[in-house]
């Protein structure tokens, strides 16, 4: 006797319903915003948060957006302002930032900047 295993079906997602961000709302940690993503509009990845800069007044100047290089050659930094990034979580996530009732998390899934690669790699450079 041959057994065959039986496979749940499942609905599959197209790239579209699977990649399409919702907005995301709450308060984050800054500490917590350093390894956030960055997509363009496209859902093209086009680098990650680096960093969050604050003025000595307290006021918000802007994020760090590392773009390009590999291992550590070629990095390139770029500050962006706050209100130039739109921040989401991924289809089917909370947007309130909460995995359950008692625990939260405190950084949005990704930021998204409507820039190209290129673009981004062309802006003027940060420096620490």
């Amino acid at each position: 006797m041959i057994s065959t295993a039986a496979f749940a079906q499942t609905t599959a997602n197209t790239p579209s319903q699977a990649a399409a961000p919702i907005a995301a709302a709450g308060d984050w940690s800054a500490s917590k915003m350093s390894g956030v993503n960055v997509y363009n509009e496209a859902n093209d990845k086009v680098g990650e948060i680096s960093d969050v800069i604050i003025e000595s007044n307290g006021k918000v100047r802007g994020a760090v957006i590392e773009a390009g290089g590999f291992l550590g050659m070629g990095t390139h930094y770029v500050l962006v302002s706050m209100d130039s990034l739109k921040f989401a979580n991924k289809a089917g996530k909370t947007t309130t930032g909460k995995t359950s009732d008692t625990k939260r998390e405190w950084f949005p899934d990704r930021a998204v900047l409507n820039v190209t690669k290129d673009q981004l790699k062309a802006m003027p450079e940060f420096k620490y």
